[in-house]
C-alpha cells in the first residue's frame, strides 16, 4: 500500500507517517520503481503501536529502543507511568493552589504574591509542612506557664501534624492549603495564646468540662433544644441553661466567669483546625458543634438581663 492508503487506514496524517518513516519508527516495506514509499500490513500494525505509545507520552528515542532493540516494554511502561504520576501530582497541586486563590473572599483579590504563596504551600514537602506547623505552635505556646499539665498539653498538640499521603486526594490538598493559611492568621494566633494563658493560669477555675463524655452530653442536650427551634434569648432557653449549670456545678454567681471563659474559647477556627487535620490525615470526620456552644453562650448572656 502507498502512504495515502496507510494514512486512510490508520487515521494519521501523511505528514506524520512520513516523519515516523524518516526517523525509523515505521520504515517502509519497500520502494516502488518510481521511488515511492510502499507499506504492508506489518507497517500498519507497527504504526498503530507507535501512535499508542506517542499518545501515552513516550518520546521518539524510547519508542525506537522498544521497537528496534526489544527493550522491555513492561519496564518502560512502568517507568513512564511513574513519571506521569509525578506530573499528575504536580498538576493537581497547582490546580489546588489556583482554586484556593480563585475562591478568596470578595475584596481580597488574588495578587502575584498570594498565588506564589499558595503554590508553595500546596507543593510543600513533609518537612516544610512540619516547619509551618511547628512555627505556629512556637508562636502560641510561648506565654503558657511551665507546668506539667501545660507541658503535656503542648507535647500532645505538637505530636500531631498534617501528614499528606504520597497521592493525596483533592480534598486533602484543599484542606492542607486552608489549614496552612489559617495558621498564618495573627488574630487566630493571638486568640489561642490568650486561651492557653487562661487555661493554664495559676488559680484559674475552669468551669467547662473537657472530658469527651461530658462534652458529648452537652452537645446532645443543646442540639435537642436547638433542633426544636428554641431561641437562645427566649424563656424556653432558661431551663436548658439551668440544666447545664446544675450538671457542671456552676453557681449563678459564676455565670459571668463562665461567659468570659466561653467568649474566649468559642472560636469556629479552633474546631475547623481539627476538621482539616482529620481530612488531611484520613481520620474520621470531626462533627461541627461550635454552633451549639455559640447558642449556649448567647443563652447565658440573655440570662443576665430580665426577659421581656
Amino acid at each position: 500500500m502507498n502512504i495515502g492508503e496507510l494514512s486512510r487506514l490508520s487515521g494519521l496524517p501523511v505528514k506524520t507517517i512520513r516523519y515516523y518513516s524518516d526517523v525509523g519508527l515505521v520504515p517502509e516495506a519497500e520502494r516502488s520503481h518510481a521511488n515511492y514509499r510502499r507499506y504492508d500490513h506489518d507497517s500498519l500494525v507497527r504504526l498503530e503501536f507507535v501512535r499508542t505509545l506517542r499518545e501515552l507520552g513516550l518520546d521518539i528515542a524510547t519508542i525506537k529502543r522498544v521497537l528496534d532493540r526489544g527493550e522491555d516494554l513492561g519496564a518502560v511502561a512502568a517507568a513512564h507511568a511513574e513519571a506521569i504520576g509525578v506530573q499528575i501530582r504536580v498538576l493537581r497541586l497547582r490546580r489546588a493552589a489556583l482554586r484556593a486563590v480563585s475562591q478568596r473572599p470578595t475584596g481580597e483579590g488574588p495578587t502575584p504574591e498570594t498565588l506564589d504563596r499558595m503554590t508553595r504551600i500546596a507543593q510543600a514537602s513533609t518537612d516544610e509542612r512540619r516547619r509551618i506547623v511547628d512555627e505556629f505552635f512556637d508562636s502560641i505556646f510561648t506565654e503558657i506557664t511551665d507546668s506539667p499539665e501545660a507541658a503535656r498539653f503542648t507535647a500532645g498538640m505538637r505530636s500531631v501534624s498534617p501528614d499528606l499521603p504520597d497521592d493525596p486526594t483533592d480534598a486533602q490538598i484543599d484542606a492542607w492549603i486552608e489549614l496552612a493559611e489559617m495558621l498564618r492568621e495573627q488574630d487566630f494566633r493571638a486568640r489561642l495564646r490568650a486561651m492557653g494563658k487562661r487555661s493554664f493560669a495559676t488559680g484559674e477555675r475552669r468551669l467547662v468540662p473537657t472530658d469527651m463524655p461530658e462534652i458529648s452530653w452537652f452537645t446532645g442536650h443543646i442540639a435537642a433544644h436547638m433542633d426544636d427551634g428554641v431561641p437562645p434569648d427566649s424563656p424556653r432557653a432558661v431551663p436548658v441553661v439551668a440544666a447545664v449549670l446544675d450538671r457542671w456545678g456552676v453557681a449563678e454567681a459564676d455565670r459571668d466567669l463562665l461567659i468570659d471563659q466561653l467568649t474566649l474559647a468559642v472560636d469556629p477556627r479552633a474546631e475547623r483546625y481539627w476538621q482539616l487535620m482529620a481530612v488531611i490525615n484520613g481520620w474520621p470526620p470531626v462533627p461541627t458543634t461550635m454552633h451549639r456552644w455559640e447558642w449556649f453562650l448567647n443563652a447565658l448572656r440573655a440570662g443576665r438581663r430580665p426577659l421581656a
